[in-house]
Parts: C-alpha cells; sequence; structure tokens
C-alpha cells in the first residue's frame, strides 16, 4: 500500500504545472532545464540553450534548482556570474578597415566572391517569436545531427530567440541546389551578430560554404549597424583565424563534487577549460564559493 501511496505521489507530481521561471530572455521550468551530457561515460548537467544561443543568462534560483553536475558555459560578459575560462569566443570588427583590406583576406574573399558569382544569396531577418522548433530543423537537422545537438537544445534556441531576430542566410547553386544555411542571432544589447549554426551541403565542400556563410555575415553585420560578427568559441576551429580581429574571454561556472569523477578524470572539460580553485565558484568577483554539501543530489 505504501508503495502505491509513493507511486501515485510521483505521478501526481509529474503532472503538477511546473512553475515557470525567467532570466534575461531565457524561460524554463525544472523539466526542461538541463540537458543530459557526457564526457565518456561520466553523466553532467547543462542547459537547454548550451548549444545554439550565443549568452546564457544564470540566476540563484537557477543554479539551486538544477542537478549536479551543472555547468554552464558563455555566461554573459557583464554577468556577476561565472569565470573566464581557458576558451574564447572570435570577433570579427566589421567596422574595421583593416579587416576588409588586409592583403590575405582581400584576396581570400575576392576568391570566394568569383566562386560564387552565379549563385543566388538570400539574407532574411526574420523574428524569433514567428519561428517553431520544425522551422529550425528544416534549417539545421543534419547539422544537428552531426554534432549532437539534443532536440531539448533545439527548443531552447526557440525559447531564446523569442525577443530577438535572427538572420538566416542561404545559397543556391545555379542548378536550384541548396548550398548552405546559415542561422545567426542579431544582438543589438552586445552590438553584435552572433552565429549559432551553419548546415552546409557536402558535395560543394571544395567552395568552402561555411567559411562564405562567415564571409556574407560579416558583410550583413557591417551593413546594418552592427560592429562584431561572434564566431563562437574559436580554439578548435582553425579556419576562423581568416576572420578574427578581436577575442572575448567566454564566462562559465561548474557545480560539482570535487570528488566526483568528472572533476578527477584529467581529460574532462573541467580540468580543461577550468583552474582547479575556480571551480564550484558563482560569482565572478571572488567569494562566496558553493559548499557541495548543498548541492542538489
Amino acid at each position: 500500500m505504501n508503495g502505491s501511496l509513493h507511486r501515485l505521489r510521483e505521478v501526481r507530481q509529474a503532472r503538477a504545472p511546473q512553475k515557470l521561471m525567467q532570466v534575461g530572455c531565457q524561460s524554463w521550468t525544472a523539466k526542461n532545464l538541463c540537458v543530459e551530457s557526457y564526457h565518456e561515460e561520466i553523466l553532467y548537467y547543462t542547459t537547454r540553450w548550451d548549444a545554439l544561443c550565443p549568452y546564457i543568462d544564470v540566476s540563484e534560483e537557477m543554479l539551486a534548482m538544477a542537478p549536479r553536475p551543472f555547468v554552464v558555459y558563455a555566461v554573459p560578459p557583464d554577468s556577476q556570474f561565472g569565470v573566464p575560462i581557458n576558451d574564447k569566443y572570435g570577433m570579427v570588427d566589421c567596422f574595421s578597415e583593416d579587416f576588409w583590406n588586409e592583403e590575405r583576406r582581400a584576396r581570400k574573399f575576392k576568391e570566394y566572391d568569383k566562386q560564387y558569382r552565379n549563385f543566388t544569396i538570400t539574407m532574411d531577418r526574420i523574428p524569433g517569436k514567428d519561428l517553431s522548433a520544425d522551422d529550425i530543423f528544416d534549417m539545421g537537422a543534419e547539422h544537428f545531427e552531426k554534432c549532437y545537438i539534443a532536440d531539448e537544445e533545439v527548443s531552447g534556441f526557440v525559447d531564446y530567440i523569442r525577443t530577438l531576430d535572427i538572420l538566416v542566410i542561404r545559397v543556391v547553386s545555379p542548378e536550384g541546389v541548396l548550398v548552405l544555411t546559415d542561422v545567426s542571432v542579431i544582438l543589438p544589447k552586445y552590438n553584435q551578430l552572433y552565429g549559432s549554426f551553419c548546415q552546409w551541403n557536402r558535395d560543394f565542400k571544395n567552395k568552402s560554404p561555411g567559411i562564405y556563410a562567415c564571409l556574407l555575415a560579416c558583410r550583413w553585420a557591417r551593413d546594418n549597424g552592427l560592429r562584431y560578427y561572434n564566431l563562437g568559441p574559436v580554439d578548435d576551429y582553425g579556419y576562423k583565424a581568416l576572420f578574427v580581429t578581436d577575442y572575448e574571454p567566454i564566462y562559465a561556472l561548474a557545480l560539482v563534487d570535487p570528488d566526483h569523477p568528472l572533476a578527477q578524470d584529467p581529460t574532462s572539460p573541467l580540468k580543461i577549460d577550468f583552474k582547479p580553485e575556480e571551480l564550484n565558484q558563482i560569482y565572478r568577483n571572488g567569494a562566496p564559493v558553493v559548499e557541495f554539501k548543498t548541492a542538489a543530489a
């Protein structure tokens, strides 16, 4: 009887309305906040905005609600939360004459324009509120599968852009074949365009469609009054060096039991990205540090 009552209570809790939380342009419930991530076989949790969104706002309520280990990457540069990690955003100063006129870049850009001179290019600014998860999957399903981006993270992206506009760039070959679809988030607050994802046709690999998409996005940002194009993290992406003019620190936080395998494994993202003393540090300017005994199970 007691077991049946316990099961009934679990069912009722699962069916109960979830309290909707909000911070910045993000909304969540206890049920949809986190996505399961893995390092080898070690489970940890990231937020549903982790894969596709530029900056992830944090609140104390969010941190109290999240299971552990919990890692939040790309906390806004002007937030009180998070610490700088061992990676950085590559930024393009689209207003810089030096960027456009530097000899090697100018030559490469001219080569790409020549390769695509007979292709059809469209650039559409779309209110995020007009887009559904199905719309986003139509633009990037192959990319999401290839990069192991979870459905929940696509839903997180749809949530994130409700109050923002996105830029959708498409390039079509003279034969009518879609070469690429590139999606960026327009961030007026930070005077930037953020490259979220680019899905491109492998049949056109010799034309470097991903690089050409970056060039088109930089031009759009310049022509529409946004100074920076944010290429995302750069340490693992050598091709981005063609564009980068500036770097921005990436801020993050990690809440983890110091004895947890994720904190002990020398190859884990925590070892690679964080200084040991900055694990469980919530606030950017030092103390307080989380005592793990208060963390959720």
